[in-house]
């Protein structure tokens, strides 16, 4: 390598086949299955404890399986020690040298595997340059800042050309501006290089903001995996569509193909039974109206101001929460009375006995 990161561009294919994994007693992973496709870049979503971080480390063989296999390329990997596995790992803390200039914490993984000492040092060079530090090479980390260090933990990972880009939770230490930037850049740098990528991470935002799919999770098994759009727009269950996205959840009756909420029918996604239901609403499916419209009489709670649009919390007569999204210069204060309509959209019920 020379003149830059030599990464084959279709990237590997890597595969969780019934994945089992306990600590003593407790499953943390219950049979995961998960097959990602060459280059893709794909996230593990979900709340702390879902198994996320474990299915992480069992792919980069960090842990062992209790059962099951990992797959690189089709080649079974599941007795392959982490540090034959060719993988590239970056984690929350940066785990930088603090004695070592930044150019030789890139380099050491390639010193490692006996690269000569210019051809380290070029390499390093190429891939600082790949994430914006090229004139920071000679700097020590305590001189650079969190997100600085953490692009430095990027171009070490990128330079040993791995088949696969394991991501766990490496932006949750950084503020939002540095951490918004970053991603973007990371998701900018896996399209260009076009490596196997798996982002772990609890930040919703993130994983919909740079995924090809999303996996997400919720008691060491997979609820949901699809693109951006497929989750938030088709949530397959109630933790999908409170997990990803705001979902305000109400009392409704399902009637044949639709739902009775606040007095008001909307479709529903999918077919249910009838009776009582659990119905799951998005803010931007509420609407503010006048007070002679079709809805239902509420006291605003809360609103915040998010630029664009305002987000109000608002309370119903028989005291349900729902949250409502409007234009900004749609201003409303806290104790106000107001309508709230619902939008003609097709909307995720749940049986009300099966709700927890």
């Amino acid at each position: 390598m020379t003149a830059a990161l030599d990464l084959q561009p279709e990237g590997t294919r890597v595969e969780l086949r019934t994945i089992r994994k306990s600590f003593g007693e407790h499953v943390v992973l219950h049979g995961l299955d998960l097959d990602i496709a060459p280059g893709e870049f794909v996230s593990l979503l979900g709340p702390s404890g879902c198994g996320k971080t474990t299915a992480l480390r069992v792919l980069a063989g960090l842990e062992t399986a209790d059962s099951g296999a990992v797959l690189f390329g089709g080649r079974d990997v599941s007795a392959v020690p982490v540090n034959h596995r060719d993988i590239g790992m970056v984690f929350q803390s940066y785990s930088l040298f603090p004695h070592l200039r930044v150019l030789d914490n890139v380099a050491f993984g390639l010193r490692r595997r006996k690269v000569a000492g210019g051809l380290a040092k070029q390499r390093a060079g190429v891939a600082l340059d790949l994430v914006g530090l090229a004139d920071f090479a000679d700097r020590f980390p305590h001189q650079l800042s969190g997100g600085q260090q953490q692009r430095v933990a990027l171009a070490r990972a990128l330079v040993t050309e791995p088949r696969v880009l394991l991501l766990d939770e490496p932006l949750s230490a950084l503020d939002a501006k540095v951490r918004v930037s970053l991603r973007d850049e990371i998701r900018q740098i896996q399209l260009r290089l076009g490596i196997t990528t798996v982002f772990v991470t609890h930040d919703q935002e993130e994983a919909l903001a740079v995924s090809d799919r999303v996996a997400v999770m919720g008691a060491g098994q997979i609820e949901q995996i699809g693109t951006p759009e497929d989750l938030y727009l088709r949530p397959a269950t109630a933790l999908v569509a409170e997990f990803v996205g705001l979902s305000s959840r109400v009392a409704g009756v399902a009637i044949g193909a639709k739902a009775i909420v606040f007095g008001q029918e909307v479709p529903l996604r999918e077919p249910i039974a009838d009776g009582p239901v659990e119905v799951y609403l998005r803010p931007e499916n509420l609407l503010l109206v006048g007070p002679n419209e079709p809805g239902v009489d509420a006291v605003v709670a809360e609103s915040s101001f998010l630029g664009s649009f305002r987000r109000t919390l608002v309370r119903t007569a028989d005291d349900t929460l729902v949250r409502v999204q409007h234009p900004a210069t749609d201003t409303v204060s806290v104790g106000d009375r107001l309508r709230v309509s619902l939008a003609k959209v097709p909307v995720l019920a749940r049986p009300a006995q099966l709700v927890p």
